[in-house]
């Protein structure tokens, strides 16, 4: 198991940004991806970007292209998420996750690692 920290979340005005920071620790040689995801109260938990660590590939959901950019490096264990432009429908809780498949898909289910999340608040 891979335990995974974030930090970075706050307060900000609609068209601010922040940068979430993940510290990873544990079977770390074993990832094959890592992924943010963000839950909005009432709201299943949603994809945000991810990192393929085999291509360095990169993947967004389509309403942060442009706006958000992933980014890691695997040997210091850490991924990142660099978010410009927000706007109040990114208020969410970010979580960071980690894949051991090598053919990670962008959703939930194929990631076994989870942090415990942390608060973006975009206000108008």
């Amino acid at each position: 198991q891979v335990h995974l920290v974030e930090s970075g979340g706050g307060l900000v005005q609609a068209g601010g940004s922040l940068r979430l920071s993940c510290t990873a620790s544990g079977r770390i040689l074993s990832s094959n991806a890592m992924g943010w995801f963000r839950q909005a109260p009432g709201k299943e938990r949603e994809f945000v970007a991810m990192i393929r660590w085999s291509s360095s590939s990169t993947y967004y959901t389509d309403s942060v292209k442009g706006r958000f950019t992933i980014s890691g490096d695997n040997a210091k264990n850490m991924v990142y998420l660099q978010m410009n432009s927000l706007k109040p429908e990114d208020t969410a809780v970010y979580y960071c996750a980690d894949s051991m498949r090598y053919w990670a898909q962008p959703r939930p289910a194929d990631f076994s690692s989870w942090g415990q999340g942390t608060q973006v608040t975009v206000s108008s």
